[in-house]
């Protein structure tokens, strides 16, 4: 049985880029781990500005911003655990 790509760009492009060489995993994780990364820092640099005291940093965004990187290193750490019980699973396997 041989899977085609899909052949309208439109439609590829909807999915995400389905049928289109992808890059590889490893550099997938890495580029979603430096946003989260980039969330933290931002999270961190927004509470910093806001107990010092500096001008226009309101305490609505520094909540918001402590709780994207909150949820972006739950989500994070979800994945590690499911990525992880994956691969045990399949060692358990006999071949």
């Amino acid at each position: 049985m041989r899977i085609e790509g899909i052949q309208n760009p439109a439609l590829a492009q909807q999915l995400g880029g389905v049928g289109k060489k992808t890059e590889d995993f490893g550099q997938m994780l890495m580029d979603v781990l430096k946003e989260v990364n980039e969330t933290q820092n931002k999270s961190a640099q927004l509470n910093n500005a806001s107990l010092t005291g500096q001008p226009g940093v309101e305490i609505h965004d520094v909540k918001m911003a402590a709780e994207k990187a909150s949820i972006a290193m739950s989500l994070t750490i979800q994945v590690r655990n499911k990525v992880l019980e994956a691969y045990q699973e399949i060692s358990r396997m006999q071949v």
